[in-house]
């Protein structure tokens, strides 16, 4: 227990008594008499709070899968015990988990609704800050006791556990336009070229359709100019290689650049589940996992629970292990996207398996740039300081640049974009992708 706000009011008044009591007798025997009567009351006080209190049973309900950044709420209902008396003050204190937010506590607990052994309902907000498992230990109570004297805190064991994933709703509305209209932004007639398109039906001409299209013996044998129709190829496989090491781990506004690459990934899976492939994901650096093959709906629960607490640290990573990896779990012919932030060093050494990958496979080496190199290398500089540091940008990017010049030239595609942009330009290259037949 510890000493109350009452206990401290008493014992100043008591003292300021004392203090005018050195300049009176009467005084003198007020204050001693007060003391006397004083001590027994708090003494009772004590032995009340200590012994005679009651405990207080409670229950927490929470949904186990919460979505980050997304408001929950939590309910908790307290019961108090057939024996002993009624708490005359009670304060509350959820103990909710670190990656959480919350405010409003310590808040006091209305008794009025406990008085009869009835239940006590209390409602409070939570926001996930961070992706992962979570769990609540329990809560604390803090007892007040009947004058106020003394304060009791009281640990009430209380376990909730749940998961905190990507909050999916809000990554498909941010690329909503990507995901609904893109089809309609880069045409609307496939052309069938390579492999990559399906014949799909046979329909009449309509104003805009490409001449290339045209089924001149079905046209021939109808009397009317009739056009083939194509579709994309189904049941194609994606890769998706997610560098969780230190060349993605750096802030960019709110999110790590890893965060943003992550939830590129699900979107992009989920468009190319939308269009009949399959999705894989091999992640690496700080954390090295594999997720086979998997198409439809479960694939992408499969890959929220593969994926949903993966974080990137700051350690070595390797692109060219990686891909060493990749290629002895997978037996067909894959679209490969690896997420990275590449150096000029990885040209040499990804030199060496990148002819084996253009053999069986098509990869995409996806760069996320460095947000202040593009900052550096267009600021305008204001001492010598400055002006080496922008030069040293430029230089920086101008050899990024070569690199993805020998990797496309070795038939190879690349894409660098920025956290803000990656996942409408992924989504927007794998289209244009399935269109061109390479797969």
């Amino acid at each position: 227990m510890k000493p109350g706000a009452g206990l401290f009011i008493a014992a100043l008044l008591w003292l300021l008594l004392g203090a005018a009591a050195f300049f009176s007798s009467a005084l003198s025997l007020a204050w001693f008499l007060t003391g006397l009567s004083l001590l027994p009351l708090i003494i009772a006080d004590g032995l009340v709070t200590r012994l005679l209190y009651g405990s207080l049973e409670v229950s927490r309900d929470i949904p186990f899968s919460l979505a980050l950044g997304e408001p929950c709420r939590v309910t908790l209902r307290f019961r108090a015990s057939p024996e002993g008396l009624l708490p005359f003050g009670i304060l509350l204190f959820d103990l909710y988990p670190d990656s959480m937010g919350c405010t409003g506590f310590p808040t006091p607990l209305q008794r009025k609704s406990l008085q009869n052994r009835g239940i006590l309902v209390f409602e409070y907000t939570l926001i996930p800050l961070d992706r992962g498992v979570w769990e609540f230990s329990g809560l604390e109570l803090c007892y007040h006791s009947p004058l106020r004297f003394w304060s009791r805190k009281v640990f009430r064991p209380c376990i909730s556990r749940g998961r905190t994933y990507p909050d999916f709703k809000k990554l498909k509305q941010a690329a909503g336009k990507d995901l609904r209209g893109i089809w309609e932004l880069t045409g609307r007639i496939p052309r069938k070229r390579g492999q990559g398109m399906e014949f799909l039906d046979l329909r009449e001409y309509q104003p805009g359709d490409s001449v290339r299209a045209i089924d001149w013996r079905a046209t021939g044998r109808r009397g009317k100019v009739i056009i083939r129709e194509y579709q994309e190829e189904q049941d194609q496989q994606v890769l998706f290689i997610l560098d969780s090491g230190y060349r993605l781990h750096r802030r960019e506004g709110e999110y790590l650049q890893f965060d943003s690459a992550l939830n590129a990934v699900l979107l992009l899976s989920y468009a190319a589940l939308k269009h009949g492939d399959s999705v894989a994901a091999l992640s690496f650096g700080a954390e090295e996992r594999w997720l086979p093959p998997g198409k439809g709906p479960r694939a992408l629960t499969g890959l929220l629970n593969k994926l949903y607490d993966l974080k990137s640290a700051p350690v070595p990573s390797s692109p060219f292990s990686a891909l060493e990896n990749a290629l002895s779990r997978v037996h067909r012919r894959t679209f490969i996207i690896l997420i990275s932030n590449f150096r000029e060093e990885d040209g040499e050494s990804l030199s060496w398996i990148l002819p084996r990958i253009r053999e069986r496979h098509l990869l995409l080496l996806v760069n996320l740039r460095e947000k202040e190199a593009k900052e550096l290398a267009f600021r305008q500089p204001q001492n010598a300081q400055e002006f080496a540091e922008r030069a040293a940008a430029r230089f920086y990017l101008r050899s990024r640049q070569r690199l993805y010049k020998t990797w496309e030239h070795l038939g190879l595609l690349t894409l660098e974009t920025s956290s803000t942009d990656i996942s409408s330009d992924l989504i927007n290259r794998y289209l244009l992708v399935k269109r061109s037949g390479r797969l």
